[in-house]
């Protein structure tokens, strides 16, 4: 099969895992002449920029002078792209090229797709759960309590919020999936403005699905194709990213409607 061309865009800010990932991608896809990956880094320290450079024979890096967020970074890679599809990638993402080419014959095969997301797993194969039926204050505060006996009084609750009970044997359409890993048509990414970057981080893969949701444009699950996520649940360690999130989370009711329950 004769790929259409794809552009793969990272955005990081002295991410641990960036080395391991860009050295499969080269395993994997170095030779593909229809596939060009870009890097925005988000200032991160110079040893880390140093040993970023040394990439710069398989990737296009822009070394940014502060760092901007998530959002930002990726319109700045893509929004003025010409490839046809557009792949936003966590910089602790490990895919095949059997299943990148998976899901761009999906989206190759059915031009209703806007977006599709695949099966996210951690490394010893089990699935991560984070695509998104809803969003609401209260399902948040649920995954935030500490207290286990909390999760259990509302495990149905959380379940469904979570998707886990999505089928895995056929696409099925979705409200919202993981940026982690996205691919998404180029001319649609680009239609819609890219990305908010008033979030810093958090919500804005959200925010972008409900947006295509709100156009009538298909964000799709498959199950066919997967990838492996190092997941490293920030908000969740530290109060820094925590309040990041809380301030995004706020961005985002205010934008969408506040939803309580």
């Amino acid at each position: 099969m004769e790929l259409p061309t794809i552009l793969i865009s990272i955005v990081t800010y002295n991410s641990k895992h960036i080395f391991r990932v860009l050295d499969n991608l080269k395993k994997e896809i170095g030779n593909e002449s229809g596939i060009r990956i870009v890097i925005f880094d988000n200032n991160s320290d110079k040893e880390y920029k140093r040993q970023l450079e040394k990439y710069g024979d398989f990737v296009d890096i822009t070394f940014y002078h502060e760092n901007k967020g998530f959002g930002f970074g990726h319109n700045h890679n893509l929004l003025n792209a010409s490839e046809k599809y557009f792949l936003i990638f966590n910089p602790d993402i490990i895919v095949t090229k059997e299943n990148l080419f998976q899901m761009v014959t999906v989206m190759e095969n059915d031009e209703s797709i806007a977006l599709l997301v695949p099966k996210v797993c951690n490394e010893d194969g089990s699935i991560q759960h984070l695509m998104r039926r809803r969003v609401t204050v209260f399902d948040y505060a649920i995954r935030f309590i500490p207290f286990g006996f909390v999760k259990r009084l509302f495990a149905k609750r959380l379940a469904a919020y979570e998707c886990r009970d999505i089928p895995q044997d056929r696409l099925v359409d979705i409200n919202m999936g993981s940026g982690c890993f996205m691919l998404i048509r180029g001319d649609i990414y680009k239609g819609i403005n890219g990305f908010d970057d008033r979030y810093f981080m958090y919500f804005e893969d959200t925010d972008l699905c409900l947006t295509l949701n709100h156009k009538n444009k298909r964000v799709v699950y498959t199950p066919f194709s997967h990838v492996v996520h190092f997941y490293e649940r920030g908000s969740h360690k530290n109060k820094k990213l925590f309040k990041i999130f809380v301030k995004s989370m706020i961005k985002f009711f205010n934008k969408w409607g506040w939803k309580w329950i």
